[in-house]
């Protein structure tokens, strides 16, 4: 995955944001009620959850590496690049509007998801920064579509490390959204859902996975 990668996936959590408030608002707001310390659980959540998609970025990427270090590797980093830069024209379609070009994704963690979700009743009310800190690491594992589609860009990373920084972009562009949640959200969320900017942004994103597509031919000389 090129180093444009690190900006598609910021851009995708940046203005995925709506989505991103859909999931996680309601976790957020509450960690906003009855907490003088309201900035530093809300850092404390956010936290664990970008730490969260970091950890599974790593895994994503030993996994690719792994497959790239099996025989017959040169066709594996094909099928992984490919697979990445199809996920990156599905992530430019969702931010241009096209909603269900994601819906397929979410199912992928839900098995998982029922295992962990009964962990977050114990941190529930989080109203310490040592309850919101899990709290979030465990919320990091619900299932999304933006979160796994981004996962895919790690599974093409070539290593943990990358895996791991390519899904802190993505949390990274997230953060903006859930960390201003309730505060400057009205005013974000305007600004995130105007046509020109998820029209230009999804486009962005879409001309990153073409391009990746485009480059494919040139791979295989190279192979």
């Amino acid at each position: 995955m090129p180093d444009s990668g690190f900006l598609a996936l910021f851009l995708v959590g940046l203005l995925g944001g709506a989505h991103c408030v859909g999931m996680c608002g309601g976790i957020v707001g509450a960690l906003a009620m009855g907490s003088p310390a309201r900035w530093s659980m809300h850092l404390a959540y956010n936290g664990g959850r970008i730490l969260s998609y970091a950890i599974a970025g790593a895994i994503a990427g030993a996994l690719g590496a792994a497959g790239l270090g099996l025989e017959g590797q040169v066709p594996a980093r094909l099928i992984l690049f490919l697979f990445a830069n199809l996920m990156l024209v599905a992530l430019g379609l969702y931010l241009i509007g096209v909603t269900r070009a994601l819906a397929f994704t979410e199912r992928l963690g839900q098995s998982l998801w029922r295992r962990l979700q009964p962990l977050t009743r114990r941190f529930l009310p989080a109203t310490r920064v040592g309850q919101a800190f899990p709290l979030g690491m465990l919320w990091g594992w619900l299932p999304c579509g933006l979160v796994y589609s981004a996962l895919a860009s790690a599974l093409a990373a070539g290593s943990a490390q990358r895996g791991a920084l390519l899904m802190l972009a993505f949390g990274a562009g997230t953060l903006p959204n859930l960390l201003l949640a309730g505060i400057l959200l009205a005013r974000l969320n305007e600004f995130v859902r105007r046509p020109m900017v998820r029209w230009t942004s999804g486009l962005l994103v879409l001309g990153f996975g073409v391009y990746g597509l485009l480059s494919l031919p040139y791979l295989l000389e190279a192979s």
